[in-house]
This record gives C-alpha cells, structure tokens and sequence, in this order.
C-alpha cells in the first residue's frame, strides 16, 4: 500500500509528471523491445546472415 501511494504521489497525481512518465516508459519498453528482438533474430539465424559467412566470399587483394 505504502509504494503504490508513494508511486502515485511521485508520478501520478500531476498531468505533467503522469504524462513525462508514459513518454520515458514507452520509449524504454521500445529500446528493449527492439533490442530483444534483434537478439532473438540473430540468434535463430546464426551462421545463415552475410555478416557470419562474409568472410568465405571476400577476396583479399594481394
């Protein structure tokens, strides 16, 4: 009882700070969103994109 009263005494009660707090969340859940799923994305195609065979097609000039 005591944090979700202090929670909503901090971010809440003020239009302001209740909308500042809806933008800072929204744009950390998207940070982490994206982050994860780029994670995820790389980790199902391991060894299949250009970045992991590159190496078998570049010819190095001598």
């Amino acid at each position: 009882m005591a944090l979700s009263r202090r929670v909503y005494n901090l971010l809440f009660r003020r239009t302001s700070t209740f909308a500042l707090s809806i933008i800072v969340g929204a744009l950390l859940f998207e940070r982490a969103f994206d982050q994860g799923a780029d994670a995820l994305f790389e980790h199902l195609n391991k060894g299949k994109l250009w970045k992991h065979i590159k190496h078998r097609y570049e010819v190095t000039e001598e």
